[in-house]
């Protein structure tokens, strides 16, 4: 299904799959996100405002993943560029990797436990029908 978005002066179309091009995938960003969940969810006015904090929040915390994980493909890179393979950089690498999905992981569930805080129980149950159908990607 698809709907037409009537914001600026460009009228655009968009499809209603909205997981394929929410932004939740690559960095779980705001505007998107916080509209597609004030919709499905039928947010008041306070509970928006509230997510748009948590998901702020979880899409710093997402930067700085992919900061890490650059540093982590430069370990790799430095550790296979000399004459002779360098374990210990890449074990850092390694290393580094695990610690920043471990630091990931921490902030996607404290948002999630904030985000079930905010919410009525109805709301908490379409956002579980969201999670489980794939609809929104954690």
């Amino acid at each position: 299904m698809y709907y037409q978005c009537h914001s600026g002066p460009h009228h655009r179309w968009y499809q209603d799959s909205w997981r394929h091009d929410s932004g939740f995938e690559a960095g779980f960003g705001v505007r998107r996100p916080l509209r597609f969940l004030a919709y499905k969810l039928d947010l008041d006015e306070a509970q928006m405002t509230r997510l748009a904090q948590v998901l702020d929040q979880l899409k710093t915390d997402r930067a700085q993943a992919a900061v890490d994980d650059r540093r982590t493909l430069s370990a790799f890179a430095e550790a296979a560029e000399t004459d002779t393979f360098d374990e210990g950089k890449a074990r850092e690498g390694a290393a580094a990797r695990v610690k920043s999905a471990e630091a990931l992981a921490r902030s996607v569930v404290t948002a999630l436990g904030q985000i079930h805080a905010m919410l009525r129980p109805d709301q908490r149950s379409r956002l579980a029908y969201l999670i489980r159908t794939g609809a929104l990607q954690l």
